[in-house]
């Protein structure tokens, strides 16, 4: 069961370790702010068109506030910071989120991190470091800032959606917050960069990977593995994405890991491994409370009366159906 989750929430780092590239190459450098709509807009229609079932109650002003953080201000910021840092050092940064999920959802779920997650945590960060810290190239301090606030504002939204899950059907929150945090960037969007920019082919079809699959495929699995793992678990999955990062750049670019990535590139997964959650007992081999023994059968009440109760026999009112009080 464990693995099954694990390997559903996965789907999200490594559809988000691939969004990188895409984006670099066929995406409009330009326009981060439409760039971000068009990416959360269109995926959370066509969830909202699957689930078919609208926010009530609390969850109208809950999916605001959510793809606020989660969509509208993390994609803007992840773009600033993807144009203003080389990848490595991004990446570094973003690779911080475990740590920051684990204090997050000690204080916002009770979710105390435990020596696992911690070690598996500081364990996967190093072969983070190890695979793309290289020093060739220089730091934007706005970049940083930019690349810290994402990390943080992402890592507040993703325990604040496990606070408020409970009750509510995973494909249609992300469906709202999408929706939301799209209908946030729109007029942000036309405001400040004009008109839609034009589109070529290309860009249109990579703008349906990223809005389809890293972005509506990739947040439903995230937000099923915040709802059934713990928080830092999840959170040391989500090193997958910078690995995935190399990984493509392997693949596409042909380029050739080092020793020294294949030793982070092992440590990443072995932090991932270290920090699995133990497993718990299942409900049916807990044994019972002592002391409190279970009927086998139930116990025959005595035999109801042959004749009518004294209150019917002397009420007048005619039989029917009850009133609506009943």
């Amino acid at each position: 069961m464990w693995m099954r989750w694990v390997g559903l929430t996965a789907v999200a780092p490594v559809a988000w370790g691939t969004n990188y590239f895409v984006t670099h190459e066929f995406l409009p450098a330009d326009s981060p702010l439409y760039g971000a709509a068009l990416r959360a807009l269109p995926a959370g229609l066509v969830l909202l068109a699957l689930c078919r079932q609208r926010p009530r109650g609390a969850w109208w002003w809950r999916s605001a506030v959510l793809g606020l953080l989660n969509v509208s201000v993390f994609f803007v910021l992840v773009y600033a910071a993807s144009q203003l840092l080389p990848t490595s050092v991004a990446s570094t940064v973003m690779a911080v989120s475990p740590l920051a999920m684990m204090l997050i959802a000690w204080f916002l779920v009770s979710e105390r991190p435990g020596i696992r997650h911690l070690a598996g945590a500081a364990l996967g960060l190093g072969g983070v470091c190890l695979m793309l810290l290289t020093g060739a190239e220089g730091v934007s301090v706005p970049g940083v800032l930019a690349s810290v606030a994402a990390m943080l504002v992402s890592s507040f939204g993703h325990i604040l959606t496990k606070r408020w899950s409970a009750g509510a059907d995973v494909l249609a929150s992300t469906a709202w917050q999408l929706t939301a945090g799209g209908l946030f960037l729109l007029p942000v969007a036309a405001a400040v960069e004009g008109p839609v920019p034009a589109l070529s082919t290309s860009a249109l079809l990579a703008f349906g990977y990223v809005s389809l699959v890293a972005t509506a495929l990739a947040f439903a699995a995230w937000f099923t593995g915040l709802r059934h793992l713990p928080a830092g678990t999840v959170g040391l999955i989500g090193l997958l994405n910078p690995v995935t990062g190399v990984l493509l750049g392997t693949v596409v670019a042909q380029e050739v890991l080092t020793v020294r990535q294949l030793s982070g590139l092992a440590l990443v997964l072995a932090g991932v491994v270290l920090g699995r959650p133990a497993r718990a007992n299942r409900r049916e081999d807990r044994p019972r409370t002592p002391g409190v023994a279970l009927p086998s059968a139930p116990v025959p009440s005595a035999p109801a009366p042959s004749g009518p109760a004294p209150a019917e026999r002397c009420s007048c009112r005619p039989s029917g159906p009850p009133s609506p009080g009943a």
